[in-house]
């Protein structure tokens, strides 16, 4: 037996629009999950919506229920947290009813593997779970960067992923953490979270560690100048098609200062033996139980507004660190 459901696609660089979609009955070892909040991850999601994917990464940036291609049309997205409504057979019947989170796109109802769907705790809120895969790659980072006690560290760039990251690196002990962004307006949030906040010119310098993740070359310029000696960057950014230059011939060769990428795509290598994204992103979830971060919500739409909210987003005429979408009416 099968059911209608409405999914958000990409159907061309610059255009989105909501399809109907086939979901079948959920097969021994699947369940059905319905719906209830999704969340735009902006950066990526708006760099997939205009068609910025390079092509020789276009297997590397596949999520893991995508459908179809780059540049489009693509069905794409990560950040999706439902309630099991159906499920196959006897084994899944404890996830009846339940919360889950999933790495799906936006979609009002779909069939998935049990095993693709974590529970989401008690004390987290639907909404605020959609936060799961974003503070995932910020756990990822914070192994990766391997920060000390009383470090003094730059997250440069303040939006949604860099502000979860201050707010797990101001849980180590002794340590000073500054935002540092263009928009004011990514100041209460920063402060909100338990970080200091700078504009770039009014940056601290001579940092052991900065965490870029602005997505943009004068980001990356400006992590290196706030570094001190020996100092490193661990880099988030997804530039996609966007060329990057930097100015190396300063302190960077006498310094001794290092780039170093993080991507969430496979457990830190100091982590990997002994993790797996599965206990990666349950442990997301857990740290969620933490209110604080419902300062990184800054705003709702209804889903069949999604294809303008989409376009909103791209453009930068809608401001948003975090911009969920609710599936109250479907």
């Amino acid at each position: 037996m099968t059911a209608v459901a409405r999914a958000f696609w990409v159907r061309a660089p610059g255009a989105g629009e909501i399809r109907p979609v086939e979901i079948r009955d959920p097969d021994v070892g699947e369940v059905r999950v319905r719906t209830v909040h999704s969340g735009v991850s902006r950066g990526t999601e708006t760099l997939v919506f205009r068609g910025g994917v390079p092509e020789d990464q276009y297997a590397a940036m596949r999520a893991p229920f995508q459908e179809g291609d780059f540049p489009g049309p693509v069905k794409y997205g990560y950040l999706n947290v439902g309630v099991v409504d159906q499920v196959g057979d006897d084994g899944s019947r404890d996830l009846l009813g339940q919360t889950v989170f999933c790495l799906h796109p936006h979609q009002t109802a779909y069939v998935v593997p049990a095993d693709a769907v974590i529970l989401v705790p008690d004390r987290v809120p639907a909404e605020r779970a959609v936060l799961a895969g974003t503070v995932e790659t910020a756990i990822n980072a914070v192994w990766d960067a391997k920060p000390l006690i009383g470090d003094r560290i730059a997250v440069v760039g303040g939006g949604m992923v860099g502000l979860c990251v201050a707010r797990l690196l101001v849980g180590i002990e002794g340590t000073e953490v500054t935002v540092v962004d263009v928009d004011e307006r990514h100041a209460p949030a920063a402060l909100a979270l338990g970080a200091d906040f700078a504009l770039p010119a009014d940056a601290p310098s001579g940092r052991d560690l900065v965490v870029h993740t602005s997505a943009t070359g004068s980001g990356l310029q400006l992590s290196l100048d706030l570094l001190g000696p020996e100092g490193e960057v661990i880099d988030l950014s997804w530039y996609g098609d966007l060329e990057v230059g930097l100015r190396l011939g300063g302190a960077f060769h006498s310094g001794r200062l290092a780039i170093r990428a993080s991507q969430v795509g496979v457990v830190s290598r100091s982590r990997r033996s002994r993790r797996t994204t599965r206990d990666r992103l349950r442990l997301a979830l857990d740290l969620l139980r933490d209110p604080a971060f419902d300062v990184l919500i800054t705003g709702t739409s209804p889903f069949a507004d999604l294809p303008r909210v989409m376009r909103d987003l791209a453009s930068g005429e809608l401001h948003a660190l975090c911009h969920t979408i609710s599936y109250d009416e479907d």
